[in-house]
């Protein structure tokens, strides 16, 4: 679909209320696999991938790719999807989309699945800095590989999978610019969303993988201090759940979803 972030391309499978899922940076709608498949018998799941990566072609410009960039082509795709209110699930990069469409068009989002996410990081000199060494794509050149390996402690086949996409990824030009410019943008004002945080109406749970090394724990409380309204669940897994252990996330998703969407899908799972 073309959007202000470039063409996106999805991938939709099932049928009932609309279920969007936002993965990492350098990473792609397989992620989420082995969850997609179980929500699938209950939901249209929409699998998106950002530009580069999956099925999505570069962006254009792949140093002016931003967070709030990708979050201007979620709205896109969101709006192109039809008038029906979702349910996002975002990881990362991901989340900041998802967290920002849901504050700023809480029409169009039913419910927020925020994993391991970015958009509420207490920003700090340190966190700024290292931020903006990373945005340096010589420096994200030789560091990405293994920043890759060590936030992802992946310890199943799917997992390993997704880490070795990325890396792959990462030893890509324009792939590594992209990355770097994200990282960039990072640090900036625009992708703090705290300071909106409390005009969330839209019923949220946070998912975070323990083991982070990326977005570490403690960044995961703050990120619940932000919004206190939201349930907090921590599973010990690195920065992507959902593919180091898909049956913990569904059990911890299903309730929230069967809460929020009014189903009766998730008793089998509580």
């Amino acid at each position: 679909m073309p959007t202000r972030a470039g063409t996106l391309a999805y991938h939709v499978r099932g049928s009932g209320p609309t279920v969007v899922l936002l993965p990492a940076t350098l990473h792609d709608h397989h992620d989420f696999d082995a969850v997609a498949a179980d929500l699938a018998q209950h939901y249209r799941v929409v699998a998106v991938n950002w530009p580069g990566c999956g099925d999505s072609p570069p962006a254009p410009d792949p140093h002016a790719v931003t967070a709030p960039l990708l979050a201007d082509g979620l709205e896109d795709l969101v709006a192109g999807l039809g008038e029906e209110p979702a349910i996002l699930i975002g990881n990362s990069v991901g989340g900041f989309a998802a967290a920002r469409l849901a504050i700023r068009q809480p029409h169009r989002v039913a419910g927020l699945v925020l994993v391991n996410t970015g958009g509420f990081l207490p920003m700090n000199p340190i966190l700024r800095l290292f931020c903006r060494t990373l945005g340096t794509p010589q420096v994200a050149r030789l560091i990405l590989p293994a920043f890759i390996r060590l936030y992802m402690q992946a310890d199943n086949d799917l997992a390993r999978a997704a880490r070795d996409r990325a890396v792959a990824r990462a030893r890509t030009a324009s792939r590594v610019a992209m990355t770097a410019a994200l990282w960039r943008s990072f640090a900036t004002d625009a992708h703090d969303l705290r300071p909106v945080a409390g005009t969330l109406t839209a019923p949220a749970l946070i998912v975070w993988g323990s083991r982070d090394t990326a977005i570490p724990l403690p960044i995961g409380r703050a990120t619940h201090r932000a919004l206190p309204g939201a349930r907090f669940e921590t599973l010990p897994t690195g920065h992507v759940p959902f593919a180091s252990a898909p049956e913990d996330f569904l059990a911890v998703l299903h309730p929230f979803l069967t809460q929020t969407l009014g189903t009766t899908e998730g008793s089998r799972h509580q």
